[in-house]
């Protein structure tokens, strides 16, 4: 399992054309007018990780299984969606459901594609749909504080922390403090987390610049990388037009095409590296003659845990984990080097997964 990324931006700033080309479909319609993708398009795409390769090589697997990506096309937005206004509930609603969020904002000029607000300018951009999300947030949480209120005033003393939480975070959102930013104790995070608030997501600030900019990026992009770094997230610069050509290619132009641009990897390396990091997410693999595969958990994963991503019973009847290192398994030159070296490690249920381990997991049937 990877992760689930919502790519979100006002109408016509590239959001359908940067889908179809990560996720290599035509699945989205692509148009110069508001709303041309009013249902969410969804496309899964296979982190690329070189490890794999070499791993495969070694064990001389049948197949070679990367883990998965998903993207999430969601319908544009305009002011007061969280009114309802345009597609906004839609809108709203799919966002939800998302793990991080990619909030493509238009970095170039072009007089024949309309902009929404008939001008360009990124940051106003960003404002618009950062203050639609906060005034969402606000709603479900004056909601949810005046029913957790009311239990509480009922005898239900679990609602104790939740309403002074919920009382903490309403605050902050009327003061226009995100709720990814807002100053919390580990224990209010987590009853925070369980809100699902939309400014409580990650987010990608994604330049969508010319093709001259692609490099290095314009004033435009760097007034976004300055915004994004002031709000604690992350920018990235990508071209549309770039990508869309490279989605057209066979993988073995790709490398050339990029080498032509003097870039040195494509937009969808970049996004799904900056989304790793965001979410705080590691790979670990499993592999033999049938197969190599990644799989993505969190860092700081149990191993026991780590075995339920590949099975549930795995989770429940956990022994212990064999374990090796991605060095130690390519230089020891697979599984029987490394034990014949003391490479391999035998780990119990207390042991963090470490991003680039081969593990084989022994359970109880």
């Amino acid at each position: 399992m990877g992760f689930k990324t919502g790519i979100i931006g006002l109408p016509n700033v590239g959001k359908s054309t940067i889908f179809n080309a990560l996720t290599k479909t035509a699945a989205a319609q692509t148009a110069n007018f508001p709303f041309c993708t009013i249902d969410p398009n969804v496309g899964e795409v296979g982190v690329p990780d070189v490890r794999l390769a070499s791993l495969s090589a070694i064990a001389k697997s049948d197949k070679v299984l990367p883990t998965k990506m998903t993207f999430v096309d969601i319908a544009g937005l305009v002011k007061g969606a969280s009114k309802g206004e345009g597609l906004g509930n839609k809108f709203l609603g799919n966002i939800r459901e998302v793990d991080a969020i990619v909030h493509v904002l238009r970095c170039f000029e072009d007089e024949n594609i309309s902009h929404v607000n008939n001008k360009v300018n990124p940051l106003y951009d960003a404002e618009i749909i950062e203050t639609e999300l906060l005034l969402a947030d606000l709603e479900s949480v004056e909601k949810r504080r005046v029913n957790a209120e009311k239990k509480l005033k009922s005898g239900d003393r679990d609602q104790a922390d939740v309403a002074r939480v919920l009382k903490i975070v309403e605050e902050k959102l009327n003061e226009s403090v995100t709720a990814r930013d807002i100053n919390l104790s580990k224990a209010d995070q987590e009853i925070l987390y369980t809100f699902n608030l939309l400014t409580f997501k990650p987010v990608l600030y994604l330049c969508n610049v010319d093709e001259a900019s692609a490099i290095s990026g314009n004033s435009l992009s760097r007034n976004v990388e300055e915004m994004a770094f002031q709000r604690g997230s992350t920018s990235e610069v990508i071209s549309a037009v770039i990508e869309e050509e490279i989605s057209q290619l066979e993988e073995d132009d790709v490398k050339i095409f990029l080498e032509e641009l003097g870039l040195k990897n494509t937009g969808l390396d970049r996004v799904i590296r900056k989304g790793y990091k965001m979410l705080d997410l590691i790979t670990f693999f499993t592999v033999g003659p049938k197969e190599t595969r990644a799989w993505t958990i969190s860092s700081g994963t149990l191993a026991p845990a780590g075995a339920g991503k590949i099975h549930g019973d795995f989770e429940k009847g956990f022994i212990r984990a064999e374990a090796i290192s991605y060095d130690d398994f390519v230089l020891s030159n697979g599984e029987t080097g490394a034990r014949d070296s003391g490479k391999l490690r035998v780990e119990g249920k207390a042991y963090e997964i470490k991003d680039g381990d081969i593990l084989h997991f022994l359970f109880n049937k």
